[in-house]
């Protein structure tokens, strides 16, 4: 029967997806909805961009394993960064009325550091979709049996029609409907496994020391790990693809600006709710709590759950993980297309440009299935993807919006010296964290390329 329960939802996402690809008339509608997304729509969307596999089954064995101060970075880093978006962002953003991140990079910075941010901000989504890939391999070979290779690859297939068939409306429709799924499900789910486990507050007496120590300990290198957390999607998933193109599929700058707030709200509340869930199942369970695997969860709805149960899990799961990979994959294509293809074809129309965006969604969806295989798992997939685009792009970005005096030579040299920071950081294994070694050579980048050109122009003037 739950089989049964997830083919069919499966195949009714695919319909949603079809029927929502009607509305798709040309590339913009394809990639920003018609910018015409109203409040309620546009925070789903928003909520749903990182709701998926990380917070359900990444930041849950962590927490079982590390208690709150292991999941900093999801949901919490998650929520600063969508309340940032809406406090420095978002209104700035959606008046330039572009396409990508990378097109306002062209507009401030010019066509070197268009290319280079693109070439940076595509791979930087391989890992953060092959994480989402994982987890719904995961769902699928626990609920179906089917070997994980196989669910892998039919699940990333299934969502990468859907984004092919409507891009922006197709995700923007089928978040919505998944948002209500996911809240419904593990609302109930907490209900229920809250007063199994004698109420909410015999669950927080029984919780192992520890496990709501907020703060790290009083040494500079916790703290430095700790500040590092926060920033790894708080900081560094602002300047990311997936963020501007929800911003932008918004009616009106008002509404993306509220929608990043109440997105931030409605992540910090419920991504805290598998959290608590998980917490019931030490207690409840302990020869799953022992496991430490980001399998807790699946198996206790499985083993302990009725089919009520497991269907309004897998249900808010199988929501979450799709909903965070369609925006995902939607992203990268974009820049993808418009950043990289696109310039090489002068008089391309906007039909051929659409037929450019759906491949680079075939693209985008192979290599991350391909990533998929790697071997990681899914916390570290997705930190990879983030610290990334922090290092290299937030600098250029914050600059740019609020610094008249940053330049073209100032947002390439912080793009490319932040990355070599990272990467040398991580080749030595310093005792710095490497975000912390590639953001500060970014801001030296950006303050050597910005007053160093200037003093060139003016030698070169004498």
């Amino acid at each position: 029967m739950l089989t049964a329960f997830v083919l069919v939802y499966l195949l009714i996402t695919i319909l949603i997806g079809r029927w929502a690809a009607r509305r798709v008339k040309s590339a913009g509608d394809f990639i920003v909805a018609g910018r015409s997304l109203p409040l309620g729509i546009s925070t789903c969307v928003i909520f749903a961009t990182w709701f998926g596999s990380e917070t359900m089954l990444g930041a849950t064995s962590e927490f079982a394993q590390h208690g709150l101060i292991g999941v900093m970075e999801d949901p919490f880093g998650a929520s600063l960064c969508l309340l940032l978006v809406g406090l420095f962002y978002a209104r700035k953003l959606y008046r330039t009325n572009l396409l990508t991140f990378c097109d306002y990079f062209r507009e401030r910075f010019g066509r070197k550091a268009e290319v280079v941010s693109a070439l940076l901000m595509i791979p930087s989504y391989f890992g953060w979709i092959a994480a989402q890939i994982v987890a719904m391999g995961i769902v699928i070979n626990t609920v179906m049996g089917v070997p994980h290779g196989t669910a892998m690859i039919a699940s990333g297939l299934i969502v990468m029609a859907y984004t092919y068939m409507g891009g922006m409306w197709s995700v923007s429709v089928t978040d919505f409907i998944q948002t209500i799924m996911i809240i419904i499900g593990i609302a109930i789910i907490a209900f229920i496994v809250v007063q199994k486990a004698g109420g909410i507050q015999t669950v927080i007496d029984r919780a192992p020391a520890g496990t709501f120590r907020f703060l790290p300990d009083r040494d500079w290198n916790s703290w430095l790990h700790y500040l590092a957390a926060w920033f790894t999607i708080g900081l560094g998933s602002i300047p990311q693809q997936d963020v501007f193109q929800r911003l932008m599929s918004s009616k009106s700058e008002k509404v993306a600006q509220y929608s990043s707030y109440f997105g931030a709200l409605m992540y910090l509340v419920i991504g805290s709710v598998p959290l608590l869930i998980v917490l019931c199942a030490q207690q409840l369970y302990p020869e799953l709590a022992a496991m430490g695997t980001e399998e807790i969860l699946p198996n206790m709805v499985l083993r302990h759950g009725n089919l009520f149960i497991q269907v309004l899990f897998f249900g808010a799961l199988l929501s979450a993980v799709m909903s965070t990979t369609s925006g995902a994959i939607l992203a990268p294509a974009t820049v993808l297309g418009e950043n990289i293809i696109r310039p090489f074809f002068k008089n391309i129309t906007d039909r051929q440009f659409l037929r450019v965006i759906r491949l680079s969604v075939v693209i985008v969806s192979a290599i991350s299935m391909g990533m998929a295989f790697s071997g990681q798992n899914i916390y570290e997939l997705v930190a990879s993807s983030s610290v990334l685009s922090l290092v290299s792009l937030f600098v250029p970005l914050t600059a740019g919006l609020y610094w008249k005096r940053s330049n073209e030579a100032g947002a390439i040299l912080a793009i490319v010296l932040g990355t070599l920071g990272y990467i040398y950081s991580e080749a030595m294994s310093t005792e710095t964290p490497s975000l912390f070694v590639g953001l500060l050579s970014s801001i030296a980048g950006m303050l050597i390329g910005t007053f160093g050109w200037k003093r060139m122009q003016v030698t070169s003037a004498m």
